[in-house]
C-alpha cells in the first residue's frame, strides 16, 4: 500500500511539474491561398494538450507576420469567451507566423512539488540558490508567461520572416525556413539548428526540449541544451514538431512571487518527403 501511494505520488509529482508545457496549435500547418487558419491555445505534456482556458485578458501581445513583411495586431480576433481561438484568413502564398506573449500569472507549489519542476526543466542555478538559502523545503511561488509562436505555409512559396528574432521576451528562432526541404546527400539524420534569445540576447545554458511525433509509436522528445551563442542542434523528425523552453530567473522583491519565468515554444511541421541527392 505504501509502495502504491509514493509510486502514485512520484506520477502527480511528474505531471504537475511537466504540464506546462504550452503552444499555438493550428488544426494543420500546409495550406492553400484563402484558406482560413484556426488556431487554438493548448497546454498539456507530451505534445498532447488540451485546449487552455484563457481569453483575450491574457494577452500581452498577440501578432501576426504576413509573407509580405507587414506585422499585424490580432489581439481583437481573440474574445471574451473562455478558451478562444484565432480565426486567421491566409491571403497571401509564402510562410505566415502567429506569435503570443501572455500576461503574467501566479503559481504556488508545495516544495516537492516545484524542486521535481526545477529538475525536469534544467533549471539548476534556481535549485542550487535554494539549496543555498536554505528553501528546498519551502514552497515555491512563481509569476509565468507564455511567449509562444507557430509558423505556417502557404502554397510552395517561402519567405523568412519567422528566421528572424520578434518582440517576444523568450524567443526560439529557426535558423532555417523549416518548410524549405532539406537535401541530405546520405540517409544520415538530418540536423536543424535552433536559437533562443532572451530580451534580445543569447540564452546560453538553456534546456532545449524538441517534440514530435513518431507513427506507430507516439510521441518523442529530445533535449539539449544552448550553447554560449544561444543555439541548439536537434534532429529533424518529419510530422509535426515544437521545440520549447522555459527561462526563470528572480522575481521583484516586492512582489508576490520568489521566481520569474517565461515559457517558450515554437510550433510548425515538417514535411515527411524531401528530394535527396540520389534523387529519391
Amino acid at each position: 500500500m505504501k509502495r502504491t501511494a509514493f509510486i502514485l505520488g512520484i506520477i502527480i509529482i511528474t505531471s504537475i511539474a511537466s504540464a506546462h508545457e504550452f503552444w499555438l496549435h493550428p488544426q494543420k500547418y500546409f495550406y492553400t491561398i484563402r484558406e482560413t487558419a484556426n488556431i487554438r491555445f493548448s497546454v498539456g505534456e507530451n505534445f498532447e494538450g488540451e485546449n487552455w482556458k484563457g481569453n483575450k485578458d491574457k494577452i500581452a501581445q498577440l501578432a501576426y507576420f504576413t509573407p509580405s513583411g507587414n506585422v499585424v495586431d490580432i489581439a481583437k480576433r481573440l474574445s471574451g469567451n473562455m478558451g478562444d481561438s484565432i480565426q486567421l484568413p491566409l491571403q497571401e502564398e509564402g510562410t505566415h507566423m502567429v506569435i503570443f506573449n501572455s500576461t503574467n500569472s501566479f503559481i504556488k507549489l508545495d516544495a516537492d512539488k516545484f524542486n521535481a519542476y526545477l529538475k525536469e526543466d534544467g533549471h539548476d542555478a534556481t535549485s542550487r540558490y535554494r539549496k543555498d538559502q536554505g528553501e528546498e523545503k519551502k514552497a515555491g511561488t512563481e509569476h509565468y508567461q507564455r511567449s509562444v509562436k507557430t509558423i505556417l505555409q502557404v502554397s510552395d512559396k517561402l519567405t523568412n520572416a519567422c528566421t528572424e528574432a520578434t518582440s517576444l521576451p523568450l524567443d526560439i528562432i529557426p535558423a532555417e525556413n523549416p518548410y524549405s526541404m532539406p537535401d541530405p546527400s546520405t540517409n544520415k539524420k538530418i540536423m536543424v539548428r535552433f536559437r533562443v534569445l532572451f530580451q534580445g540576447d543569447p540564452l546560453p545554458n538553456a534546456l532545449v526540449k524538441a517534440w514530435y511525433n513518431i507513427p506507430g509509436k507516439g510521441p518523442g522528445m529530445d533535449s539539449v541544451r544552448t550553447n554560449k551563442k544561444g543555439w541548439v542542434s536537434l534532429e529533424r523528425h518529419p510530422g509535426r514538431y515544437m521545440v520549447s523552453c522555459v527561462h526563470m530567473e528572480p522575481a521583484a522583491k516586492d512582489g508576490e512571487a520568489d521566481w520569474q519565468s517565461f515559457w517558450g515554444s515554437l510550433t510548425f511541421e515538417y514535411s515527411h518527403y524531401y528530394t535527396r541527392k540520389d534523387g529519391k
